[in-house]
C-alpha cells in the first residue's frame, strides 16, 4: 500500500481558491512546466504496481507499507527509531515494528486510515518510509527521473525486510540488489553508489599521497645537492 504524506502536496483547496479567482489561468495550470526541484510523484497506482513486482522478485510474502514522506519527517523516523538525527532517503521497517503504518495512521486523511486499519489483520511483511525530498535530490545527481530513483529506494527497503544487510551480509545484499536491478531494469542502486564513492575518495587520498610523497623526495633530493654543493665549496 502506498501513502502520500499531506506535507508533500499543496492543500487542494487552496489550488481550487486560486483558479477560481484567476479563471483565466485556470487552463494554464492544467498542464504546467515542471522545475528541476519541483516534486513530480508517480501515482500510488503505478507504485503499487511496481511494489508488487519488486516484493515478487524478492520472493517477500505479506503486505508492505509505503509511506511517501519528507525530509523532517523521516528524520525523526530516523531519530526514534535508529538514534541518527539526520534525514536519510530510505527506511526500512519490519513487520514486528511497523511505525510508519502507525504514524501514517495519525497523518493521513481519515479513509486512508481506514485502510491501514482494515489491513492490520493480514498478514504483514513491514513497513517502508520514503523520503521523497531526499529521493529528489539523488535523482538530480544520477540524472534520472524522481520515478526511477523512489523504485530503487523501493526494492533497496524491501531487500532488508527480506532480511539482508549489506552492512554485515559480506556483499551478498550488494548480488542481490544487483541481480533484481537489471532484472527491474533500474540503474545503479545504493550499494553500488556507496561503493563507487568511497573507491573514489580512497583514489583521491592514494592520489593526494602520492603527490606529497613525490613533493616531499623532490624537497629531500634539492636538499641533498644543496650539501652536497656546500661541502664541495668547503673542500675548495
Amino acid at each position: 500500500m502506498i501513502i502520500l504524506d499531506p506535507d508533500l502536496e499543496p492543500d487542494p483547496a487552496t489550488k481550487m481558491d486560486s483558479r477560481k479567482q484567476n479563471p483565466a489561468r485556470a487552463s494554464e495550470s492544467k498542464a504546467p512546466i515542471k522545475k528541476k526541484n519541483e516534486i513530480d510523484l508517480p501515482t500510488a497506482r503505478t507504485l503499487s504496481r511496481y511494489l508488487k513486482t519488486a516484493q515478487e522478485a524478492v520472493g517477500l510474502m505479506g503486505e508492505v507499507t509505503v509511506l511517501l514522506t519528507t525530509d523532517e519527517a523521516i528524520r525523526g523516523l530516523n531519530r526514534r527509531f535508529r538514534g541518527k538525527n539526520k534525514a536519510t532517503d530510505v527506511l526500512s521497517f519490519p513487520a514486528e515494528d511497523q511505525p510508519v503504518s502507525r504514524s501514517a495512521s495519525q497523518r493521513v486523511s481519515k479513509s486512508a486510515s481506514q485502510q491501514v486499519s482494515e489491513s492490520a489483520d493480514e498478514r504483514v511483511a513491514g513497513d517502508l518510509a520514503i523520503s521523497v525530498t531526499t529521493a529528489l535530490r539523488q535523482a538530480n545527481e544520477q540524472g534520472h527521473p524522481l520515478w526511477m530513483e523512489i523504485k530503487v529506494l523501493i526494492l533497496h527497503g524491501l531487500l532488508h525486510l527480506a532480511g539482508f544487510d549489506h552492512e554485515v551480509d559480506d556483499g551478498k545484499m550488494a548480488r542481490r540488489e544487483l541481480k533484481l536491478r537489471a532484472k527491474l531494469k533500474l540503474p545503479q542502486g545504493l550499494i553500488e553508489r556507496a561503493e563507487n564513492e568511497a573507491a573514489s575518495q580512497q583514489a583521491s587520498k592514494s592520489a593526494g599521497q602520492r603527490d606529497s610523497e613525490s613533493a616531499s623526495q623532490r624537497v629531500s633530493k634539492s636538499a641533498r645537492r644543496r650539501k652536497a654543493v656546500a661541502t664541495k665549496r668547503r673542500q675548495i
